[in-house]
């Protein structure tokens, strides 16, 4: 059950229901889905290659190297757990002219690039099922009107090491998963769910059922995170740096927190504040000593 704390004001009371039937062996990876989008062919960086290439979800085609690079490609290559598709040679080696034309411009691709078939979203009901059977903090971030891949990207690598179960954003106007995002997150795409719902507010109401407080981050909150006792389920709401949390989001939160930062400089990048925000989460899980 939710533990009972002080919500921001107008918060009313919920009947908690039992959450999806939980399984003892709940599905934590993204699966690939078929045909391919040009904008999502390719992932590329050594991480994200590398990430990719030991995700047993993933479908891949072939590994493109800058030349001098293919005796540790075929390893890796040789190594995978991801299935491959079709035939031929599995590692091609590129000059660097030929390699950059494979990649959007401007793509920081370290010499690695791997051809695949994209990743379908994560499902909801996976995440919380996930959650009924795992003990200790399960938090989720949920993200409002984020599009830049880059901090999409950035906010799955925070998620990834302070242990988020995963990352919600909007079916309409959040980023692909394309290379940028892929490279932006040094792997965890293929490590940490990331799901796509259609109503943003309506999910939150699905975690609420399922026992989770949900807070939004907001730089004019009284309270700050710190100071909040949120139990061991939580949802994480951050807003676009631009509009911050939309009313029906901010209206479902239970809390309303702020980050102590100063207030020459209140606000801080959406990816940064998930960052120091997962970091408090965790350092406040109960039981944990902060060692």
């Amino acid at each position: 059950m939710r533990t009972p704390g002080a919500p921001h004001k107008g918060a009313r009371p919920r009947p908690v229901k039992r959450p999806p039937e939980a399984s003892a062996e709940p599905r934590h990876r993204a699966v690939a889905r078929p045909g391919r989008d040009r904008g999502e062919r390719w992932v590329y960086g050594r991480h994200a290659v590398a990430a990719a290439l030991a995700n047993p979800a993933r479908r891949w085609r072939r590994l493109a190297v800058l030349a001098g690079q293919e005796t540790e490609a075929a390893a890796l290559a040789e190594a995978a757990v991801a299935a491959r598709l079709g035939e031929g040679e599995a590692v091609q080696s590129f000059d660097r002219a030929a390699f950059d034309r494979l990649l959007p411009e401007g793509a920081v691709h370290q010499g690695w690039a791997l051809e695949v078939e994209p990743l379908i979203a994560a499902d909801l009901d996976d995440v919380l099922r996930a959650a009924a059977v795992t003990a200790g903090r399960s938090i989720v971030i949920l993200l409002d009107q984020v599009s830049d891949p880059h901090n999409v990207g950035a906010i799955l690598r925070s998620a990834a090491a302070f242990g988020a179960s995963a990352i919600i954003v909007g079916e309409h106007g959040a980023p692909p998963a394309t290379g940028a995002l892929a490279k932006a997150a040094s792997g965890a795409l293929d490590s940490v769910p990331l799901v796509r719902a259609v109503n943003l507010a309506r999910t939150l109401d699905r975690f609420k059922d399922a026992g989770f407080w949900c807070c939004g981050l907001d730089e004019a909150a009284p309270a700050t995170l710190a100071g909040l006792h949120l139990g061991n389920r939580v949802v994480l709401v951050l807003g676009s740096e631009g509009g911050g949390l939309r009313r029906l989001l901010r209206e479902r939160c239970d809390y309303l927190a702020r980050l102590p930062t100063r207030p020459a400089l209140p606000s801080l990048n959406v990816s940064n504040a998930a960052a120091v925000a997962l970091y408090e989460l965790m350092r406040s899980e109960p039981g944990n000593t902060g060692q």
